[in-house]
């Protein structure tokens, strides 16, 4: 905003209205020679009165200027009070010259004083954000129950439901589906990705990718195109490969998964021995059983099977099925010898 050679220049700006407001004094080469307060009757004339251009606050100083004119400031308002505006013609007076940058938007130099104003100058900030993403073919459907960042972007026919909130560098393709009660944290998404009631930060999701609802995706998370995290899913620093599906009630930490694998519910990767943390590498068209934990290091081969409630600590060679559970064994009478010891 400061101006080249000046040692002051003040925001302006003209307003329709401008009561309440200091008046800018111009002189013949258009230079600023004062502000005139107006709150208290006396302090302006009637044709200063008339003038539209009004200070807005806000003024840059050269610091050496500012500094040496500060202890000539009067009090010659009505009120008896001490202007900073009233630096300028001092600065004129040493043969200092006074710039004015005229601000065309007025929402620019408003005052955050209070929680309340600072409520406001939000709304203005989301709502521009919101008119920018409209104009760009993305459809808002709750402003008001939506927060979107400045730095966020989205492409065409993207539908954001209530609830959404989208922070940081999240980009997304076109046609997404994002929430409803969604948080997205410098996240990138591909065309045609659904994410509902999905808390996700630094990951990356590729095209056609479904996740949630209520999945939680950690840093490091990657979901190939297709794939498909379900319902009370956590994910984190894994790689997700095409087509597969991770559906219900798991886990899956510091893995890699190779494409069109289904990895049944309640599947765990037990990536942590208590001091340090390892990988797991689960190949492609492996069919996971239920309830199945992979204790890393362990790499479970292409076209493998786990059985339903198996403990999996070694490698599984690809195509075979492995079986890591205590065989079954039933007693014969047990609810009626335990009756007789009561």
């Amino acid at each position: 905003m400061s101006a080249p050679g000046a040692a002051a220049t003040i925001a302006t700006m003209r307003l329709a209205d401008p009561t309440g407001y200091g008046r800018i004094v111009r002189g013949a080469e258009g230079d600023v020679e004062r502000v005139v307060e107006t709150k208290v009757p006396g302090d302006a004339t009637a044709e200063e009165l008339l003038i539209d251009e009004v200070n807005t606050g806000l003024i840059v100083f050269d610091g050496a200027a500012l500094r040496d004119a500060l202890p000539q400031v009067g009090a010659h308002t009505a009120q008896g009070e001490r202007y900073l505006p009233d630096v300028l013609p001092v600065l004129r007076s040493t043969g200092a010259r006074v710039a004015a940058h005229e601000v065309a938007d007025p929402d620019l130099t408003l005052g955050v004083n209070d929680r309340r104003q600072l409520a406001e100058v939000r709304a203005i900030a989301q709502q521009r954000i919101f008119d920018r993403l409209a104009a760009a073919g993305v459809t808002v459907v709750a402003p008001g129950a939506t927060s979107i960042d400045v730095g966020v972007e989205l492409g065409e026919d993207t539908l954001v439901e209530p609830g959404v909130v989208l922070r940081g560098a999240t980009r997304s393709g076109a046609r997404c589906h994002l929430g409803p009660q969604s948080t997205l944290i410098d996240t990138t998404l591909g065309d045609d990705v659904t994410v509902r009631h999905t808390y996700a930060t630094d990951a990356e999701i590729h095209d056609r990718v479904s996740v949630g609802p209520f999945a939680y995706l950690r840093p490091g998370t990657v979901l190939r195109e297709g794939a498909k995290v379900g319902t009370y899913v956590e994910i984190k620093n894994s790689d997700i490969g095409p087509g597969s599906k991770v559906p219900h009630l798991s886990y899956i930490g510091d893995a890699d998964v190779g494409e069109q694998t289904n990895l049944g519910a309640g599947t765990i990767t037990a990536n942590y021995d208590g001091r340090n943390k390892h990988r797991t590498t689960i190949g492609a068209r492996v069919h996971g059983g239920v309830d199945t934990s992979f204790v890393a290091p362990v790499t479970v081969g292409d076209d493998a099977w786990t059985a339903a409630g198996s403990v999996v600590t070694g490698d599984v060679p690809p195509g075979a099925l492995a079986v890591a559970r205590a065989k079954q064994r039933n007693i014969e009478g047990y609810d009626a010898r335990q009756r007789s010891d009561d």
